[in-house]
């Protein structure tokens, strides 16, 4: 059986002001989250996709922004686990909520990724998709991390 949700927290070292700006705005997510680049259309409904060197592109749809607490969004699988074309939907697409709250001087984010049961085809794909989901957003915080701590004595 595959597991349904991955979850993950962390600590970052800027106001939540400032990681609100990282986590929905196109020119940051570009260079943290997606290594080629990145497109939002902030609004509940509007488009977004995310462009990777390695995994190529995908897209996906903005569900709830609540500045500067939660940012929801649903995407496709890039690369090998695309999902074709057609509307977004639980059978081709998981949800992936930003959850920030002020930690200290910094924030605490918060991501919830849910959906790998629901999608369609095989348990074994189902369960590649996620294990390199659980890897990515170990790497990708990370990133978000060393970003924000760069962005923030830049700006």
């Amino acid at each position: 059986m595959i597991q349904d949700t991955i979850e993950r927290e962390i600590d970052i070292e800027a106001p939540p002001e400032r990681v609100w700006a990282l986590v929905t705005q196109a020119e940051h997510l570009g260079r943290w989250f997606g290594d080629a680049g990145a497109s939002v259309d902030l609004r509940p409904g509007g488009a977004l996709a995310f462009r990777w060197t390695e995994h190529g592109e995908t897209d996906g749809r903005v569900e709830a922004v609540e500045p500067p607490h939660r940012f929801t969004f649903r995407w496709r699988a890039p690369g090998e686990f695309g999902y074709g074309e057609g509307p977004l939907g639980p059978e081709n697409s998981t949800l992936v909520e930003f959850a920030l709250t002020p930690h200290g001087a910094g924030t605490r984010l918060r991501v919830v990724e849910q959906g790998f049961a629901a999608l369609a085809g095989a348990d074994e794909a189902r369960g590649r998709h996620r294990d390199g989901n659980v890897r990515g957003w170990q790497a990708e915080l990370g990133e978000l991390a060393e970003y924000a701590t760069g962005a923030t004595a830049g700006a």
